[in-house]
Protein backbone atom coordinates (compact mmCIF):
# COMPACT_ATOMS: atom_id res chain seq x y z
CA UNK A 1 0.00 0.00 0.00
CA UNK A 2 1.24 3.43 -0.90
CA UNK A 3 2.53 5.54 2.02
CA UNK A 4 2.44 9.35 1.70
CA UNK A 5 5.70 11.18 2.46
CA UNK A 6 6.23 12.37 6.07
CA UNK A 7 6.16 16.14 6.19
CA UNK A 8 9.29 17.91 7.40
CA UNK A 9 11.71 14.98 6.93
CA UNK A 10 14.95 15.84 5.18
CA UNK A 11 17.49 13.59 3.63
CA UNK A 12 21.00 14.41 4.96
CA UNK A 13 23.54 15.54 2.41
CA UNK A 14 26.46 14.61 4.79
CA UNK A 15 28.11 11.28 4.38
CA UNK A 16 28.31 8.99 7.48
CA UNK A 17 32.11 9.38 7.82
CA UNK A 18 31.73 13.18 7.87
CA UNK A 19 29.14 12.97 10.65
CA UNK A 20 31.44 10.68 12.65
CA UNK A 21 34.34 13.14 12.18
CA UNK A 22 32.25 16.10 13.38
CA UNK A 23 31.03 14.20 16.45
CA UNK A 24 34.59 13.08 17.28
CA UNK A 25 35.90 16.65 16.97
CA UNK A 26 33.09 18.00 19.17
CA UNK A 27 33.75 15.36 21.83
CA UNK A 28 37.49 16.14 21.70
CA UNK A 29 36.92 19.89 22.12
CA UNK A 30 34.52 19.26 24.99
CA UNK A 31 37.04 16.93 26.69
CA UNK A 32 39.77 19.59 26.38
CA UNK A 33 37.51 22.25 27.89
CA UNK A 34 36.51 19.97 30.77
CA UNK A 35 40.14 18.97 31.30
CA UNK A 36 41.25 22.61 31.47
CA UNK A 37 38.45 23.43 33.89
CA UNK A 38 39.36 20.49 36.12
CA UNK A 39 43.03 21.48 36.01
CA UNK A 40 42.47 25.12 36.93
CA UNK A 41 39.82 24.33 39.51
CA UNK A 42 41.64 21.43 41.17
CA UNK A 43 45.23 20.87 40.10
CA UNK A 44 46.33 24.51 39.80
CA UNK A 45 45.37 25.14 43.42
CA UNK A 46 48.19 26.27 45.69
CA UNK A 47 48.58 26.38 49.44
CA UNK A 48 48.04 29.77 51.06
CA UNK A 49 48.77 30.58 54.67
CA UNK A 50 47.49 33.25 57.05
CA UNK A 51 48.42 34.04 60.62
CA UNK A 52 45.83 35.31 63.05
CA UNK A 53 45.77 36.08 66.77
CA UNK A 54 42.95 35.50 69.24
CA UNK A 55 42.26 36.48 72.83
CA UNK A 56 40.87 33.88 75.22
CA UNK A 57 39.56 35.99 78.12
CA UNK A 58 37.87 33.02 79.79
CA UNK A 59 41.20 31.26 80.48
CA UNK A 60 44.04 32.52 82.66
CA UNK A 61 47.63 31.95 81.66
CA UNK A 62 49.21 28.86 83.19
CA UNK A 63 53.03 28.37 83.13
CA UNK A 64 52.36 24.79 81.93
CA UNK A 65 51.15 26.32 78.64
CA UNK A 66 54.81 27.01 77.81
CA UNK A 67 55.84 23.38 78.41
CA UNK A 68 55.92 21.66 75.02
CA UNK A 69 53.66 18.59 74.83
CA UNK A 70 52.27 19.14 78.36
CA UNK A 71 48.73 17.78 78.64
CA UNK A 72 47.15 21.14 79.48
CA UNK A 73 48.89 22.78 76.50
CA UNK A 74 48.03 19.96 74.10
CA UNK A 75 44.39 19.85 75.20
CA UNK A 76 43.89 23.61 74.81
CA UNK A 77 45.61 23.66 71.42
CA UNK A 78 43.29 20.87 70.30
CA UNK A 79 40.25 22.77 71.60
CA UNK A 80 41.28 25.88 69.63
CA UNK A 81 41.92 23.84 66.46
CA UNK A 82 38.56 22.08 66.79
CA UNK A 83 36.75 25.41 67.17
CA UNK A 84 38.31 26.86 64.01
CA UNK A 85 37.89 23.59 62.09
CA UNK A 86 34.20 23.58 62.93
CA UNK A 87 33.83 27.21 61.85
CA UNK A 88 35.32 26.74 58.38
CA UNK A 89 34.00 23.24 57.73
CA UNK A 90 30.47 24.60 58.11
CA UNK A 91 31.17 27.59 55.86
CA UNK A 92 31.32 28.37 52.15
CA UNK A 93 35.11 27.86 52.31
CA UNK A 94 34.81 24.22 53.32
CA UNK A 95 36.41 23.02 50.04
CA UNK A 96 39.39 25.34 50.42
CA UNK A 97 40.11 25.10 54.14
CA UNK A 98 42.86 22.56 55.00
CA UNK A 99 43.83 22.90 58.66
CA UNK A 100 44.67 25.04 61.67
CA UNK A 101 47.96 24.99 63.56
CA UNK A 102 48.15 26.65 66.98
CA UNK A 103 51.58 28.29 67.12
CA UNK A 104 51.73 29.36 70.76
CA UNK A 105 49.88 30.31 73.93
CA UNK A 106 51.03 33.51 75.62
CA UNK A 107 50.16 35.66 78.58
CA UNK A 108 48.06 38.79 78.17
CA UNK A 109 46.46 41.48 80.32
CA UNK A 110 43.13 40.10 79.15
CA UNK A 111 43.86 36.50 80.10
CA UNK A 112 45.43 34.45 77.33
CA UNK A 113 46.40 35.02 73.71
CA UNK A 114 47.14 32.56 70.95
CA UNK A 115 48.70 32.88 67.51
CA UNK A 116 47.24 30.54 64.91
CA UNK A 117 48.29 29.53 61.40
CA UNK A 118 45.51 28.84 58.89
CA UNK A 119 46.14 26.81 55.74
CA UNK A 120 43.91 27.04 52.66
CA UNK A 121 44.21 25.69 49.14
CA UNK A 122 42.87 27.54 46.10
CA UNK A 123 43.76 29.09 42.74
CA UNK A 124 46.04 32.09 43.30
CA UNK A 125 43.80 34.42 41.29
CA UNK A 126 41.14 33.99 44.01
CA UNK A 127 43.47 35.05 46.85
CA UNK A 128 41.85 38.39 47.65
CA UNK A 129 38.32 36.96 47.52
CA UNK A 130 39.15 33.94 49.71
CA UNK A 131 40.98 36.08 52.27
CA UNK A 132 38.03 38.46 52.47
CA UNK A 133 35.60 35.57 52.87
CA UNK A 134 37.73 33.95 55.60
CA UNK A 135 37.91 37.28 57.37
CA UNK A 136 34.12 37.69 57.25
CA UNK A 137 33.43 34.12 58.38
CA UNK A 138 35.60 34.52 61.48
CA UNK A 139 34.30 38.01 62.20
CA UNK A 140 30.66 36.87 62.05
CA UNK A 141 31.39 33.88 64.28
CA UNK A 142 33.18 35.93 66.92
CA UNK A 143 30.83 38.93 66.75
CA UNK A 144 27.90 36.71 67.67
CA UNK A 145 29.69 35.57 70.85
CA UNK A 146 29.38 31.98 69.70
CA UNK A 147 33.00 31.19 70.49
CA UNK A 148 35.39 31.31 73.46
CA UNK A 149 37.88 32.91 71.01
CA UNK A 150 37.85 36.71 70.62
CA UNK A 151 39.51 38.93 68.05
CA UNK A 152 42.90 40.30 69.08
CA UNK A 153 42.45 43.90 67.95
CA UNK A 154 46.07 44.81 68.75
CA UNK A 155 47.27 43.04 65.57
CA UNK A 156 46.19 43.05 61.92
CA UNK A 157 43.50 40.44 61.44
CA UNK A 158 44.57 37.95 58.76
CA UNK A 159 48.28 38.30 57.93
CA UNK A 160 49.70 36.69 54.80
CA UNK A 161 52.70 34.44 55.41
CA UNK A 162 54.87 32.83 52.74
CA UNK A 163 55.08 29.06 52.32
CA UNK A 164 58.65 28.65 53.60
CA UNK A 165 57.88 30.55 56.81
CA UNK A 166 54.62 28.64 57.22
CA UNK A 167 56.30 25.25 56.80
CA UNK A 168 58.95 26.32 59.31
CA UNK A 169 56.20 27.08 61.84
CA UNK A 170 54.17 23.95 61.03
CA UNK A 171 57.20 21.74 61.60
CA UNK A 172 58.63 23.59 64.61
CA UNK A 173 57.21 21.19 67.22
CA UNK A 174 59.77 18.77 68.60
CA UNK A 175 59.73 15.01 68.30
CA UNK A 176 57.67 14.69 65.11
CA UNK A 177 59.11 11.74 63.21
CA UNK A 178 58.21 8.24 62.12
CA UNK A 179 55.27 6.26 63.41
CA UNK A 180 56.63 3.50 65.70
CA UNK A 181 57.49 0.70 65.89
CA UNK A 182 58.90 -2.08 63.63
CA UNK A 183 62.54 -1.12 63.29
CA UNK A 184 65.71 -2.82 62.24
CA UNK A 185 69.41 -2.09 62.69
CA UNK A 186 72.47 -0.10 61.71
CA UNK A 187 75.41 -2.50 61.88
CA UNK A 188 73.24 -5.15 60.25
CA UNK A 189 70.46 -2.89 59.19
CA UNK A 190 67.95 -1.28 56.93
CA UNK A 191 67.76 2.15 55.38
CA UNK A 192 65.63 4.80 57.05
CA UNK A 193 62.71 6.30 55.16
CA UNK A 194 62.63 9.96 54.23
CA UNK A 195 61.51 12.17 57.15
CA UNK A 196 61.48 9.27 59.65
CA UNK A 197 64.32 10.77 61.71
CA UNK A 198 64.34 14.46 60.70
CA UNK A 199 66.60 15.56 63.60
CA UNK A 200 69.50 13.39 62.46
CA UNK A 201 72.53 15.37 61.29
CA UNK A 202 75.97 14.41 59.97
CA UNK A 203 79.07 16.23 61.25
CA UNK A 204 81.61 16.37 58.46
CA UNK A 205 85.05 17.61 57.48
CA UNK A 206 85.77 18.21 53.80
CA UNK A 207 82.46 16.56 53.00
CA UNK A 208 83.43 13.34 54.80
CA UNK A 209 81.12 12.01 57.53
CA UNK A 210 82.77 11.73 60.96
CA UNK A 211 79.96 11.72 63.53
CA UNK A 212 76.22 11.86 63.99
CA UNK A 213 74.36 14.58 65.87
CA UNK A 214 70.80 15.54 66.83
CA UNK A 215 69.04 18.80 66.01
CA UNK A 216 67.60 20.23 69.26
CA UNK A 217 66.69 23.70 67.97
CA UNK A 218 66.96 25.64 64.73
CA UNK A 219 70.61 26.42 65.49
CA UNK A 220 71.91 23.85 68.02
CA UNK A 221 73.05 20.23 67.66
CA UNK A 222 73.76 17.76 70.47
CA UNK A 223 76.56 15.25 69.94
CA UNK A 224 79.44 13.39 71.62
CA UNK A 225 82.51 15.18 72.95
CA UNK A 226 84.87 12.52 71.62
CA UNK A 227 84.00 13.54 68.06
CA UNK A 228 86.32 16.51 68.63
CA UNK A 229 89.27 14.74 70.24
CA UNK A 230 91.48 15.53 67.25
CA UNK A 231 89.82 18.42 65.42
CA UNK A 232 88.38 21.17 67.63
CA UNK A 233 88.33 24.15 65.25
CA UNK A 234 84.67 24.83 64.30
CA UNK A 235 85.75 26.26 60.92
CA UNK A 236 86.81 22.74 59.87
CA UNK A 237 83.32 21.32 60.42
CA UNK A 238 80.03 21.38 58.54
CA UNK A 239 76.66 19.77 59.34
CA UNK A 240 74.42 18.16 56.74
CA UNK A 241 70.78 17.07 56.96
CA UNK A 242 68.59 14.59 55.11
CA UNK A 243 68.72 10.82 54.79
CA UNK A 244 71.61 10.77 52.29
CA UNK A 245 75.15 12.05 52.81
CA UNK A 246 75.56 12.70 49.10
CA UNK A 247 73.70 14.65 47.99
CA UNK A 248 72.71 16.29 51.30
CA UNK A 249 69.27 17.84 51.70
CA UNK A 250 70.75 20.86 53.49
CA UNK A 251 74.17 21.92 54.70
CA UNK A 252 75.29 24.39 57.37
CA UNK A 253 78.66 25.68 58.55
CA UNK A 254 79.53 25.33 62.22
CA UNK A 255 79.96 28.50 64.29
CA UNK A 256 81.08 27.07 67.63
CA UNK A 257 81.69 23.81 69.51
CA UNK A 258 81.22 23.52 73.28
CA UNK A 259 82.62 20.36 74.85
CA UNK A 260 81.73 19.42 78.44
CA UNK A 261 84.29 20.94 80.79
CA UNK A 262 84.94 17.64 82.61
CA UNK A 263 85.38 15.53 79.49
CA UNK A 264 88.77 13.89 79.01
CA UNK A 265 89.76 11.91 75.92
CA UNK A 266 91.22 9.03 77.95
CA UNK A 267 87.85 8.25 79.62
CA UNK A 268 84.20 7.91 78.63
CA UNK A 269 82.51 10.12 81.25
CA UNK A 270 80.87 13.44 80.28
CA UNK A 271 80.98 12.50 76.60
CA UNK A 272 78.72 15.31 75.45
CA UNK A 273 79.04 18.48 73.37
CA UNK A 274 76.79 21.06 71.73
CA UNK A 275 77.41 22.55 68.30
CA UNK A 276 76.05 25.91 67.16
CA UNK A 277 75.26 26.35 63.48
CA UNK A 278 76.37 29.53 61.72
CA UNK A 279 72.93 29.88 60.11
CA UNK A 280 69.66 28.54 61.59
CA UNK A 281 67.89 25.79 59.66
CA UNK A 282 64.41 26.17 58.22
CA UNK A 283 62.17 23.42 59.57
CA UNK A 284 60.28 21.22 57.12
CA UNK A 285 58.89 17.67 57.07
CA UNK A 286 62.47 16.50 56.45
CA UNK A 287 64.26 18.69 59.01
CA UNK A 288 62.79 18.89 62.51
CA UNK A 289 64.11 18.93 66.06
CA UNK A 290 63.93 16.11 68.59
CA UNK A 291 62.45 16.67 72.06
CA UNK A 292 64.81 16.92 75.03
CA UNK A 293 63.55 15.07 78.11
CA UNK A 294 63.26 16.66 81.54
CA UNK A 295 65.85 15.62 84.11
CA UNK A 296 63.15 13.47 85.77
CA UNK A 297 62.32 11.56 82.56
CA UNK A 298 62.65 7.80 83.20
CA UNK A 299 63.30 4.95 80.80
CA UNK A 300 62.91 1.44 82.19
CA UNK A 301 65.01 -1.63 81.30
CA UNK A 302 63.67 -3.59 78.30
CA UNK A 303 62.13 -0.43 76.80
CA UNK A 304 62.23 -0.38 73.00
CA UNK A 305 64.47 2.42 71.77
CA UNK A 306 65.93 3.37 68.40
CA UNK A 307 69.33 4.47 67.18
CA UNK A 308 70.16 5.89 63.75
CA UNK A 309 73.30 6.78 61.85
CA UNK A 310 75.61 6.44 58.87
CA UNK A 311 78.10 4.26 60.76
CA UNK A 312 79.80 1.12 59.50
CA UNK A 313 77.54 -1.82 58.66
CA UNK A 314 79.86 -4.06 60.71
CA UNK A 315 83.19 -3.78 62.50
CA UNK A 316 85.73 -2.49 59.96
CA UNK A 317 82.97 -2.65 57.37
CA UNK A 318 81.76 -0.22 54.68
CA UNK A 319 79.97 3.04 55.45
CA UNK A 320 76.54 3.59 53.85
CA UNK A 321 75.42 6.72 52.01
CA UNK A 322 71.83 6.39 53.26
CA UNK A 323 70.80 6.74 56.91
CA UNK A 324 70.17 3.44 58.69
CA UNK A 325 68.17 2.53 61.77
CA UNK A 326 68.06 -0.11 64.49
CA UNK A 327 65.67 -1.14 67.23
CA UNK A 328 67.39 -2.08 70.50
CA UNK A 329 66.40 -2.48 74.15
CA UNK A 330 67.51 -0.68 77.28
CA UNK A 331 69.72 -2.85 79.48
CA UNK A 332 70.00 -1.92 83.16
CA UNK A 333 73.34 -0.55 84.34
CA UNK A 334 73.46 -3.37 86.89
CA UNK A 335 73.43 -5.94 84.11
CA UNK A 336 75.83 -3.90 81.99
CA UNK A 337 78.29 -3.71 84.86
CA UNK A 338 78.44 -7.47 85.31
CA UNK A 339 81.96 -8.89 85.05
CA UNK A 340 81.20 -10.65 81.75
CA UNK A 341 79.79 -7.44 80.21
CA UNK A 342 81.60 -4.18 81.05
CA UNK A 343 82.80 -4.97 84.57
CA UNK A 344 81.80 -1.73 86.28
CA UNK A 345 82.78 0.69 83.48
CA UNK A 346 79.22 1.98 82.97
CA UNK A 347 78.63 5.03 85.19
CA UNK A 348 75.36 6.67 86.26
CA UNK A 349 75.77 9.19 83.42
CA UNK A 350 75.53 6.42 80.82
CA UNK A 351 72.83 4.13 79.39
CA UNK A 352 73.31 0.63 77.93
CA UNK A 353 71.20 -0.36 74.94
CA UNK A 354 71.30 -3.38 72.66
CA UNK A 355 71.17 -7.12 73.31
CA UNK A 356 73.54 -9.35 75.25
CA UNK A 357 73.20 -11.80 72.38
CA UNK A 358 74.88 -9.20 70.18
CA UNK A 359 74.32 -8.53 66.48
CA UNK A 360 72.08 -5.43 66.72
CA UNK A 361 74.13 -2.37 67.64
CA UNK A 362 75.51 1.02 66.70
CA UNK A 363 78.98 0.99 65.14
CA UNK A 364 81.96 3.14 64.16
CA UNK A 365 80.75 6.40 62.62
CA UNK A 366 77.47 6.41 64.58
CA UNK A 367 79.17 8.30 67.45
CA UNK A 368 77.29 11.40 68.57
CA UNK A 369 74.05 10.17 67.01
CA UNK A 370 70.65 9.88 68.68
CA UNK A 371 69.11 7.16 70.85
CA UNK A 372 65.40 7.99 70.96
CA UNK A 373 62.19 6.70 72.49
CA UNK A 374 58.56 7.42 71.57
CA UNK A 375 56.16 8.51 74.28
CA UNK A 376 52.54 9.70 74.32
CA UNK A 377 51.15 10.72 70.92
CA UNK A 378 54.27 9.26 69.23
CA UNK A 379 56.49 12.14 70.30
CA UNK A 380 60.19 11.23 70.13
CA UNK A 381 62.59 12.10 72.95
CA UNK A 382 66.38 12.05 72.84
CA UNK A 383 67.54 9.90 75.75
CA UNK A 384 71.05 8.93 74.68
CA UNK A 385 74.07 9.94 72.58
CA UNK A 386 76.11 7.20 70.89
CA UNK A 387 79.29 7.13 72.97
CA UNK A 388 81.30 3.89 73.18
CA UNK A 389 81.32 0.09 73.14
CA UNK A 390 83.57 -2.84 72.33
CA UNK A 391 83.36 -3.93 68.71
CA UNK A 392 79.96 -3.76 66.94
CA UNK A 393 77.17 -6.18 67.82
CA UNK A 394 79.50 -8.40 69.81
CA UNK A 395 78.00 -10.81 72.35
CA UNK A 396 77.82 -9.30 75.88
CA UNK A 397 79.08 -5.96 74.54
CA UNK A 398 76.03 -3.73 73.93
CA UNK A 399 76.30 -0.06 73.00
CA UNK A 400 76.87 2.53 75.72
CA UNK A 401 75.29 5.97 75.41
CA UNK A 402 75.64 9.29 77.22
CA UNK A 403 72.51 9.70 79.37
CA UNK A 404 70.86 12.94 78.24
CA UNK A 405 68.72 13.43 81.38
CA UNK A 406 71.91 13.50 83.47
CA UNK A 407 73.13 16.50 81.45
CA UNK A 408 69.83 18.31 80.99
CA UNK A 409 70.89 21.28 83.14
CA UNK A 410 74.26 21.47 81.38
CA UNK A 411 72.56 21.60 77.97
CA UNK A 412 70.28 24.42 79.15
CA UNK A 413 73.23 26.37 80.59
CA UNK A 414 74.97 26.33 77.19
CA UNK A 415 72.06 26.68 74.79
CA UNK A 416 69.16 28.05 76.87
CA UNK A 417 67.04 25.15 75.57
Amino acid sequence: MYQPPILGRRTSSLKPWMIALIITAAVLVLAIIIGLLVYFLEFDQKSHYYQISFQIPSIEYNPAFSVEHSKIRTDLKQKISDEIDKTFQRSSLNRHYIKTHVVNLRSSNDGLKTDVLLKFQFVSSNADTIKRQADNILWQKLKLNESFLKIDTSLPYLRDINEAQAEHILNSCCGLGREPPSMERIADGYTAKKADWPWQASLQMDGIHFCGASLISEEWLLTAAHCFDTYKNPKLWTASFGTTLNPPLMRRNVQSIIVHENYAAHKHDDDIAVVKLSTPVMFSEDVRRVCLPDATFEVLPNSKVFVTGWGALKANGPFPNTLRQVEVEIISNDVCNQVYVYGGAVSSGMICAGFLTGKLDACEGDSGGPLVIARDRNIWYLIGIVSWGIDCGKENKPGVYTKVTRYRDWIKSKTNI
